[in-house]
């Protein structure tokens, strides 16, 4: 769903689970009040680290961040959800789309307030590339 309320625009969340959930606190905010994009990117970090692993079944790193975009604050007590998507795989690496939302806190709506595209690399335990198992492993 779309709306256009003409201050913002909207769409619902993904209707998948987000792939990590937290609350926005205030030693997590930049000097104008809002919540430090830095603390924002760190999430987005984490949720698609999350889903590398899964999908690698093993350690992974980010080699890359790109696009990333931020279309509004997020404020303390809004609720933030991460929801992340494997856009693309190669031999050893995943590019993986993530999405974050915000709620505030006693609301319903939803609102995308960061996306972004992160690169990462299966690793083995000397650190170093190794191929992606297949899906059905």
């Amino acid at each position: 769903m779309t709306i256009d309320d003409g201050t913002s625009r909207y769409t619902s969340p993904p209707s998948e689970a987000p792939t990590i959930r937290v609350v926005a606190m205030p030693a997590d905010t930049n000097p104008a009040g809002d919540i430090f994009g830095g603390w924002i990117m760190s999430q987005m970090d984490l949720a698609a680290g999350s889903r590398a692993a899964q999908r690698a079944r093993g350690r992974c790193v980010t080699i890359a961040v790109e696009s990333l975009t931020f279309h509004q604050p997020v404020v303390i007590g809004d609720e933030v959800s991460i929801y992340t998507r494997i856009i693309k795989t190669g031999r050893t690496s995943m590019v993986i789309h993530v999405e974050t939302w915000r709620r505030e806190r006693h609301a319903r709506v939803s609102f995308k307030v960061t996306e972004g595209i992160f690169t990462f690399v299966a690793i083995n335990s000397e650190r170093r590339p190794r191929p992606l198992p297949d899906e059905g492993d």
